[in-house]
Order: structure tokens, then sequence, then C-alpha cells
């Protein structure tokens, strides 16, 4: 490392996702479908690092810095051991030969919180990457090759929502005509709405990780052959509809009952979908009187709930102190404007 001379360093960051109405109508066997989702920081922060090559130096170093964890990887010759979504990344990027890269990956959001934080850093890093290559994606771009990685590289199950949410940022509104294609609407809202919005949501983590990609597992079986047609994904698919109306109306209390309803629908697509653990929160939540509670991404038995409550910040604050009492987490939480940016 002492002989690499330091060239370039490049900053790429994107926010993750939160409320996601109408999600798994973004799936494949959905086949067509409508989500309402909010990107959020806490960011995922990809720094790459160019540096001159020498003779016998290692191509490419990633540091995972939330695992502690530095290695090598070629990329002419990458296996997916360590950290498949990194190595995925590196692997389809056509990345120039004649420099050395450092990169580090770091994000405050705890690994499988079911925010979309490995679609964050898929994006991030893509992102990064691309300002080494001839050329430039655009936000689109970056997001239909950060779900390409997961799918067709990786081989796992997974929506298009996040990736897209990760690269534009905002507020937003996916209508998916045909998988993978779909239309991306930024929700524009007063600044009084959206600084509301801001100080009424929650995150809370349960403490423990989920897969995503096994959940989706059990939920494609147990709908079996006509999932595109069942009435519980068209149900979702209108509440994404209803959501954006009621965020552009500035009606809290209706967004909350969509929150609830999509929560319900969850439930109903299968009963692994909400734990033990959301539902003791969700029963605390309606104690503090929250006007909503959605079940972040897959669901399952980790990963996370966005509260919605009714604007009085002291009962918000009693909420989350005896969510914390109970050893659940509050994630810091703050609305972002932008998707992925790199400079």
């Amino acid at each position: 490392m002492k002989d690499r001379i330091a060239a370039t360093r490049v900053n790429a960051i994107a926010p993750i996702r939160i409320c996601d109405i109408g999600g798994w109508t973004d799936t494949w066997f959905a086949g067509h479908g409508a989500i309402f989702n909010i990107a959020v920081y806490p960011y995922v922060e990809v720094q790459v690092q160019t540096v001159r090559r020498v003779s016998g130096s290692d191509r490419v170093v990633i540091n995972v810095e939330n695992f502690d964890d530095s290695y090598a990887v070629d990329p002419d010759r990458v296996t997916y051991d360590k950290h498949p979504l990194i190595e995925a990344a590196i692997d389809v990027m056509e990345l120039p030969d004649d420099i050395g890269l450092d990169i580090n990956i770091y994000s405050d959001a705890p690994p499988g919180a079911s925010v979309g934080t490995s679609a964050a850093v898929s994006v991030a890093l893509i992102g990064g990457l691309d300002r080494l290559t001839d050329g430039r994606l655009t936000p689109h771009e970056v997001a239909a090759l950060a779900h390409s990685i997961e799918t067709e590289k990786l081989g796992l199950q997974c929506g298009i929502q996040d990736q897209l949410c990760s690269a534009y940022g905002g507020i937003s509104f996916i209508q998916m005509h045909a998988f993978p294609h779909a239309s991306v609407s930024p929700l524009h809202i007063p600044n009084h709405t959206w600084w509301e919005l801001e100080q009424r949501l929650s995150v809370i983590y349960i403490g423990s990780p989920h897969s995503s990609s096994e959940v989706h597992g059990k939920v494609i079986a147990d709908l079996g052959e006509n999932a595109r047609d069942d009435e519980r994904l068209e149900e979702m698919r209108q509440l994404a509809h209803r959501a954006k109306d009621a965020l552009y109306a500035g009606n809290f209390e209706v967004l909350g009952q969509i929150m609830n309803a999509n929560t319900a629908a969850q439930r109903r697509l299968h009963a692994d979908l909400v734990c033990a653990k959301f539902e003791e929160i969700i029963d605390i939540a309606q104690t503090y009187d929250a006007l909503g509670c959605k079940v972040n991404g897959a669901g399952g038995d980790g990963g996370s709930i966005t509260l919605l409550s009714d604007g009085d910040m002291a009962k918000k604050r009693r909420l989350l102190s005896d969510l914390l009492g109970r050893d659940y987490q509050s994630l810091p939480l703050y609305l972002s404007r932008q998707g992925l940016r790199v400079w």
C-alpha cells in the first residue's frame, strides 16, 4: 500500500427507503404494480480513491467499514464469497485497468433493516465507479443495473422499488407497467407538508435482520401461479394511489389509515410477514395515538417498521422512550430530497 500514489477521490451517497405502500407489487410475479415510498437519511456512503498501479499491488481493495472487513478483489477474476453484492457491482463495471482502487463503504442503517440498504449500497457503488468509466449512467440506468445485479448475477428475489427510490430520492410514486420496466414520478409537496411529515415519522428497528429473498420465496409459494391477479396485490396497488393522493392533500390522518391498511394486507399475504415484535410495536404505538404503522419492505421476523404520529411531539417522544425501554431501536431519520449524488 505504501507504494500507491493517490490520484483522485470520488464520493457517492444514496438514500435508503421507508414506508413502501404497494410494496410486493414491484415484483416479477406481480407483473405490474404501483408503489409509494419515501427516501430518507441515513445515506449509504461510498468513497473511491484511485491510485496509480504499481507492479505487484492489489488492483482493488474494499473496506466494508460496518463489518470491519478489508480485502482485495481482482476485477478480472471476481469471486462472490465475502460481500457478493459489492463484488458483483465491481464485476459488472468496466473499470480502467491502468489504476488501482481503494473503496470504502459505510452506512448508519443496520444491515437487514428492510429499508433497502443493500440497494442503496449497489446504487452508490455503481454511481461512484461510473465516474471512472467512459460515459455516464442516468439514475434510471443505475437503478436498473443495481437491480439486475441482485436478480441476475446473484439470483435473489428482489422487487424494483428500492433501487429506484435510492437513485431518485424524494417521495416517489412508481408505476411498474410490466416487470421490470417502470416510471418514477416525484411528488412535489409544499415545504410545510414536507416538514410536518418528517417530524411525524419514526422508523423502529426490532433488533434482528431479515432475509428479503427468503421471505419472497414464502410469498411466491403461497400466491401460486395467478399471483398478478391476486386481490391482495391489487389492494396494495390501489393503496399506493391513495397514499399519493393523501400526501398531496396534506391529509396525515388518511395517510395513516393507508399505512395501517397496507400492513393488514401484508398480514393477509402471508402470516409470517408481520411478526410478533411488529405486532407489539403496533399495539404500543396505538396507545400513543399513532395514526399509522407500516412494516417496511418485505417484512418477516426481522427488519423495521415506520410509524406516523398524530403530530404531538411530546407524545411521540414518550412513545419512542417506551420502545427504547423494550430494546427496540429508533433509527435517525430525515427525508432526502435528492437521490444518488456523486462528486
